[in-house]
């Protein structure tokens, strides 16, 4: 482990500085006022909502037992897209069918890909190819599947599990520390798992052993070499990881359930849900070439950890950073308490939209705990503000996000007992709603449901 500390410490980066992380209570440019409304109900543990991007106006549904719904022309079809509840394991609720993400050119090759946690491998996160049926746009062709790849986790939470395809072709995966709590197997800085990484691979060619390549721009790539071991300088050793997994893009996550690219500019936005005290956004700028370290598990949020019980004079207490410990890697651009704000970041998108304007460029994101949906936005100095825009009744709970092919925004709601094992199908609904401007919610709408003030 003292090799792997020493990495660590060797990629803590200027940014490690104190600098200005956004929490709520900032104030967006124009000052926004948003609304929920629902699109439909009647879902199954909804956990990710995608479009196609073909002109069909479709929005696609995960339900996480394994169901992949289609909502067409405002209406939720009876009959699924996918089925594989034979092989997914959901019966703790950070297992099941993750995300759908669609080929960049969905509408000429009918490719698509899923995630989920496979019962016959031990909860393992798959990530499969398919194609839609040729005789069926609403339908999937089930013997179509081609397995790209197989991660294998230890423990039944913190798997991630949320794909999407960046500005440059490549398929982004999300992938959690590997659970229980506390990074436990330090994989966050392991750069020799893929777990507690964002990963980017190519999934238009393949390798012999492989159904997938490596891009050669990924940072991690270290081709064979000769050992020289004096005129190094300590500067190159850094930077030299012969036995790196070429997959990785990032690394220093704990739980990135939920991420997504703003369309306009190119900028990847990272919703890392945290451990007992602090949740964060963390922001990848369009151009990075990728490397970055965003701490996990020397930091959660822009504080170190773990934060250590601290007694003030007056006699109350408040966490604190540990003596003898170190700022590692990039900082967040937002950050939230769990003493007062939610206990769960879920990101839903950057509308870019055109029925909006005012929303234009705002980052939303949301708790699956509290409910709350804030707006995050660089002000006219450059300055990161976070902004509350709603408090929903806890009985909407925000389980992650997405948006259809014209830049709106959206949010699934679950309910979703977080314990041991309970039937989906026997708990209460969850729906999909549609982020809106205050001033312009539709004539007879239904809308979210409000904490009492």
């Amino acid at each position: 482990m003292k090799s792997l500390t020493t990495l660590s410490l060797a990629f803590a980066l200027a940014s490690t500085a104190q600098a200005d992380v956004a929490q709520p209570g900032g104030k967006l440019t124009g000052n926004p006022a948003i609304q929920l409304v629902k699109v439909a109900d009647g879902l199954v543990d909804p956990i990710h909502v995608a479009s196609p991007k073909d002109g069909s106006g479709r929005l696609f549904v995960c339900e996480r037992p394994g169901v992949v719904r289609i909502i067409k022309d405002g209406k939720l079809q009876e009959k699924p897209f996918l089925d594989i509840k034979d092989k997914t394991l959901s019966s703790f609720l950070e297992e099941g069918l993750f995300a759908i993400e669609f080929h960049p050119k969905f509408k000429e090759n009918g490719i698509f890909y899923i995630s989920y946690s496979d019962l016959w491998f031990n909860g393992a996160t798959m990530l499969v190819q398919y194609k839609v049926s040729a005789k069926n746009p609403d339908k999937a062709d089930m013997e179509s599947a081609k397995v790209i790849m197989q991660i294998d986790f230890p423990y039944c939470n913190h798997h991630g599990g949320k794909m999407a395809f960046g500005p440059d072709g490549y398929l982004y995966v999300g992938v959690g520390d590997g659970g229980w709590e506390g990074d436990v197997i330090s994989a966050g800085q392991d750069l020799h798992t893929l777990l507690g990484k964002m990963l980017r691979i190519d999934v238009e060619n393949t390798t012999p052993d492989r159904a997938y390549s490596i891009p050669k721009t990924n940072p991690f790539l270290t081709p064979l070499q000769q050992m020289t071991l004096f005129g190094v300088t300590e500067k190159q050793f850094s930077e030299t990881h012969p036995k790196a997994r070429p997959e990785i893009w990032a690394y220093g996550i704990r739980n990135p359930w939920t991420f997504s690219f703003d369309r306009k500019t190119g900028d990847l936005y990272i919703a890392d849900i945290g451990q007992n005290h602090w949740e964060e956004v963390d922001m990848q700028p369009a151009g990075s070439k990728g490397g970055e370290n965003y701490g996990w598990k020397f930091m959660c949020g822009s504080k170190v950890f773990p934060q250590v019980e601290k007694k003030n004079a007056d006699g109350t207490t408040a966490m604190v950073d540990g003596e003898g410990t170190a700022r590692v890697g990039v900082l967040p651009i937002a950050e939230y308490s769990h003493v007062d704000q939610g206990i769960c970041v879920i990101g839903l998108g950057v509308y870019r939209g055109k029925e909006y304007p005012n929303l234009d460029g705002i980052y939303f994101t949301a708790d699956w705990g509290t409910g709350k949906v804030w707006g995050l936005q660089k002000d006219a100095k450059g300055t990161w503000q976070m902004q509350e825009l709603l408090d929903l009744d806890t009985a909407l709970r925000p389980t992650s996000g997405g948006e259809d092919e014209a830049g709106n925004v959206y949010l699934t709601h679950a309910t979703a007992n977080y314990g041991g094992p309970v039937d989906p199908y026997t708990s209460e609904k969850g729906a999909l709603w549609k982020i809106v401007a205050a001033d312009k919610v539709p004539a007879g709408a239904v809308t979210a449901p409000l904490q009492k003030k």
